[in-house]
């Protein structure tokens, strides 16, 4: 070969190493197959200039599947080669490819060496992608403000590529989030989205990812999750790993408060990223995990993986990662009881860095865990000035960033004893909490949300038990209690259209298999999980109208509702209870003691009434579940001095809605989540074509007789039995009667109580399926096991067949807190139809129902105990 065919080939090695390192950058799925076979051409041709590049390309290949280790030997290798054949300019462009690897090593001043050497080598072409390298050392340091100039700086400079301008816009959109500038971070994210497909679709999924990170950090979390499933579907395209994208998911998640999930992306994101090397990412994992277990309330797991999370920050110089990590031990400790002065200090340390690196959001929890901390430890004067900072810092956040200032400034009002502060403080709190819930479609998510209340809830609550003014008292527990109950979006079903057609035809291969509950054939189990999660995700992903409920009842307008009614609004503080009574003219408190016994008694009267439906004559459970009542009427009733025959209302406390109430006093009972959903029930006005229908459900011996028996109550029924009694025969009937009465099975879903279903005859009929089609008849039955006992959330939110219900509109219900025996319970209910047909309310009826059992008969005493009314229809 002469001289300059061998001139000519070696340059078109150059060329395409080029090539294939630009391709890498944007596709290195498509490119780094393409890179190895450049490298062994250029190595065979013995072309170094074609050799350092292809040694570039595929060691950023391998950097894109987080084999960090190996892009660093071959980045080694590459330098080497660059220095011996003395080729600074290529020797600058290696720098600064091996600075990222070793960034992401963790080897933060090895990457900083390396990007000091290259800025004496490069050329201005290569310039911007050193400015944006050093940028964001800067930014995994937790330098934010000096990376945001970096990454300005980028941005105007001419030499920029498509690829740096891309990173620069994407990065600097996430400084700006973190600094709590919204509205600059999206227009910086709308830039990279707009650069990025001219680099390729790595870079498309990437801004994608980040684009989620972003609009959670602005507050905008239903927008982030449409997001994040956008961007799982191109990177998984793209063939890129997913462990930083769990890492970032699951905070969104976590934000909402739905902690199952996020805590398993956090688990899927340590794993995958534990194997391979990126220990900078793996230790954020880490501290998510951390974070999370926080959340859940597993203070040893959170202070362990959060002392994990310092150790490794601290090896890598990452000073703004450490003061994150110390915010998150320091909370561990408080909760684990085992907090100690130097706790107190490292957490003040930590919020001073916060607050120098303008992390906003984070600097306001820093501030507010070293005032809590400062506060426990009787250390009042730094509290007060820690609280006060982070309500300062607040000012002008998100919504969530602010609800966690006004908590801070709550906070240091109760040390100041300022009564009045701490109420004002606690109520803007509430109100930053509606306008979060507001924006917030799916009926699950509005329930989660109210957890971020907690804590101002109970500080207003304490302050109100000291003064021991019931009537404010009651006003308060109405501002915190199943509130998110109050607001229901417009129906949605086609959101969902295809996915519930999935869903009813899966339940219907159930229903066909008849195996008892957790009995289903694992594929089948598999499929339904998975349809069932992308049924909540979608709804999740619903933006809300923004539209908060309307003000909670007063006092005064319960007492001119109640009439002749006896109201008790039971509460929780400090594990003991309390109870406001509302009658006549006038409310009372009274004080009822530890929480701890009613407790024990309540869970020792559902497991005999559990084992009477199961065994029936067991003389030991029917004892244990006579005992229980007993104790609890002493407990909970007796000392309220409700007389004998008194209607009463009973809004339960936390943890106490599965108690059968009508059991425990001797006349008509009602139960609602809260004061307010029972006012609006009581106004409600009946429909003007009250009709009936009757449902009977398959599998029941029972369904068939109580279904003609209550159908004789009302002769202009519809009645649907199986197999007309199928589920789009039973909504549609549904959605125009007036009163219904479904005879089924009820399947409770503890771990997804959106999904508690009633079987119908070729399916079920869920929680979910009602509230999307926005049904809700004016009164309802549900004769089926389990169907009135709801799904507690924190911040005394409910989700299930009752709660969905009320929130849709329905005036009244009656339904079980336990399983119960369906031949049993056709007695029951038709001497409960009969009051209904006769005008009267349901808490009437079932009260009448109830005295005509045969209470002798262990069944029958377990229906007498488990049907609730709930609601005023």
């Amino acid at each position: 070969m002469g001289a300059a065919e061998t001139q000519e080939q070696l340059g078109s090695l150059l060329i395409r190493a080029t090539d294939a390192h630009d391709g890498v950058v944007g596709d290195p799925s498509r490119f780094g197959p393409i890179a190895l076979d450049v490298l062994a051409a250029a190595r065979a041709a013995g072309d170094t200039d074609a050799v350092i590049v292809a040694l570039r390309a595929v060691a950023w290949f391998e950097r894109s599947r987080l084999e960090n280790g190996r892009a660093l030997r071959l980045l080694h290798a590459a330098a080497a080669l660059a220095r011996r054949t003395r080729r600074p300019d290529r020797l600058g462009e290696v720098l600064i490819t091996r600075a990222a690897v070793n960034l992401e090593l963790g080897r933060v001043a090895a990457a900083a060496r390396d990007l000091d050497r290259a800025g004496d080598l490069v050329d201005p072409e290569a310039a911007p992608d050193l400015e944006l390298k050093r940028a964001a050392l800067l930014h995994n340091s937790g330098r934010i403000t000096a990376a945001a100039d970096g990454y300005r700086r980028v941005l105007v400079d001419p030499h920029a590529g498509a690829d740096v301008r891309t990173r620069a816009a994407n990065n600097l959109a996430l400084t700006e989030a973190l600094r709590g500038r919204s509205r600059e971070a999206m227009q910086h994210i709308d830039l990279a989205t707009d650069l990025a497909p001219a680099v390729g679709p790595a870079f498309v999924a990437a801004v994608a990812h980040n684009r989620g990170q972003v609009l959670a950090q602005c507050g905008r979390l239903t927008e982030s999750l449409t997001q994040f499933d956008d961007a799982l579907v191109l990177l998984t395209a793209a063939g890129l790993p997913l462990g930083e994208y769990f890492v970032e998911h699951a905070e969104t998640l976590a934000a909402l408060r739905v902690l199952p999930e996020a805590q398993e992306l956090a688990r899927r994101a340590v794993e995958e990223l534990a194997g391979h090397d990126v220990p900078l990412m793996a230790a954020e994992a880490r501290l998510r995990q951390a974070e999370i277990a926080l959340l859940t309330g597993d203070h040893p797991l959170a202070r362990t993986m959060a002392a994990d999370a310092v150790a490794q920050f601290r090896g890598q110089r990452r000073a703004g990662w450490v003061a994150l990590a110390t915010v998150v031990a320091t909370n561990a400790e408080m909760g684990a009881g085992t907090l100690t002065p130097a706790h107190v200090d490292a957490v003040r340390r930590a919020a001073d860095v916060l607050v120098r690196l303008g992390l906003v959001s984070a600097a306001v929890e820093a501030n507010l865990a070293t005032g809590r901390a400062a506060r426990a430890l009787g250390r009042t004067a730094l509290a007060r000035r820690r609280l006060g900072a982070a309500y300062a810092l607040s000012k002008g956040g998100s919504v969530l960033v602010r609800l966690r200032g006004r908590l801070a400034a709550a906070h240091a009002a109760d040390l100041d004893g300022d009564a009045v502060a701490v109420l004002a403080r606690c109520r803007e709190g509430l109100a930053d909490l509606a306008q979060h819930r507001a924006a917030l479609a799916s009926m699950e998510l509005r329930a989660l949300a109210s957890g971020h209340g907690i804590e101002l809830g109970l500080i207003g609550l304490g302050v109100l038990l000291r003064e021991g003014r019931p009537g404010r008292i009651l006003d308060w527990v109405e501002r915190t209690r199943a509130v998110a109950l109050l607001s229901v979006e417009p129906p949605a079903p086609d959101d969902v259209r295809e996915e519930r057609a999935e869903l009813a035809a899966l339940y219907a291969e159930l229903v066909a298999a008849r195996g008892e509950p957790g009995t289903e054939p694992a594929a089948l189990a598999a499929r339904q999980r998975a349809i069932e999660q992308r049924i909540r995700r979608t709804t999740w992903h619903r933006t809300g109208s923004g539209v908060s409920p309307g003000a909670v009842a007063s006092s005064r307008e319960l007492r001119e509702l109640l009439g002749d009614r006896v109201l008790v609004s039971y509460g929780r503080h400090g594990g003991h209870l309390f109870a406001v009574v509302v009658r006549g003219g006038r409310s009372s408190l009274h004080r009822l003691g530890p929480w701890a016994p009613v407790r024990f008694e309540a869970d020792a009267l559902l497991f005999a009434l559990r084992r009477l439906t199961r065994t029936g004559a067991a003389a030991s459970s029917r004892a244990s579940a006579e005992h229980a009542l007993r104790t609890l009427r002493a407990l909970l009733v007796a000392p309220l001095g409700i007389g004998s025959g008194v209607p009463v209302v009973v809004v339960p406390a936390r943890d106490t809605h599965r108690i059968p109430w009508p059991a425990l006093h001797d006349a008509p009972v009602t139960v609602a989540p809260s004061a307010s959903a029972w006012v609006r029930t009581v106004r409600r006005s009946a429909p003007v074509d009250p009709r009936v229908v009757v449902i009977g459900g398959p599998g029941l011996p029972g369904a068939e007789q109580e279904v003609e028996e209550v159908a004789r109550s009302h002769p202009e029924a519809v009645v649907l039995m199986p197999p007309k009694s199928t589920a789009d025969a039973v909504l549609e009937a549904m959605s125009e009667a007036g009163l219904v009465h479904l005879a089924c099975h009820g399947l409770l879903r503890a771990d997804n109580p959106t999904f508690s279903a009633l079987e119908v005859t070729d399916g079920r009929l869920t929680v979910h399926e009602l509230d999307l089609r926005g049904i809700a008849p004016r009164r309802i039955v549900l004769a089926a096991c389990d169907s009135a006992a709801d799904v507690g959330y924190a911040g005394d939110e409910l989700v299930g067949f009752v709660s969905a219900l009320l929130a849709r509109g329905t005036a009244g219900i009656v339904a079980s807190v336990v399983a119960v025996g369906d031949v049993e319970a056709v007695g029951l209910m038709r001497e409960l139809h009969a009051g209904l047909a006769a005008g009267a309310t349901m808490a009437d009826a079932l009260h009448a129902a109830r005295a005509a059992a045969d209470v002798t008969d262990p069944r029958q005493f377990v229906n007498w105990c488990a049907f609730t009314a709930y609601g005023a229809g």
